[in-house]
């Protein structure tokens, strides 16, 4: 599995453009998931001296990159002209709903469980399309 994974208010706090405090868990989540046999691309709004300082601050804590804002190593995709890429999973504090736990991202990524849009992380029964406008 490919995971794109976004740096400011995802492994650290937002505090751009500087590196704002790492949020708990999250560069030993996703050095798990590589040590189980992911590949992690850092997908990120940094460029430059910004996004080389992002890299720095991974690689010191024992996370290499697959890839920087691109499929593989060695691609431009933003140079390319494209602003999304060809990833199974994108891991980003601003997802619908917010960015969960890593404890909970990992078990959603492992396990197979997946959050409903009300920010409660247990499996719920299937519904149906129509029962949903029930309960929101």
């Amino acid at each position: 599995m490919i995971i794109a994974v976004d740096f400011d208010g995802t492994i650290v706090q937002h505090a751009y453009p500087k590196i704002g405090k790492e949020i708990p868990f999250a560069i030993d989540t996703l050095r798990r998931l590589q040590d189980e046999g992911e590949r992690i691309v850092l997908w990120t709004v940094r460029s430059g001296k910004l996004l080389d300082e992002a890299v720095e601050f991974c690689r010191q804590r024992g996370l290499e990159f697959y890839a920087v804002n691109a499929e593989f190593e060695g691609e431009d995709a933003v140079k390319d002209g494209r602003r999304k890429i060809a990833v199974d999973v994108y891991i980003d504090d601003r997802n619908l709903g917010g960015l969960p736990d890593w404890g909970v991202i990992y078990a959603v990524l492992r396990q197979g469980r997946k959050p409903d849009w009300g920010g409660n992380y247990e499996m719920r029964p299937k519904r149906k399309w129509w029962q949903f406008w029930k309960t929101y």
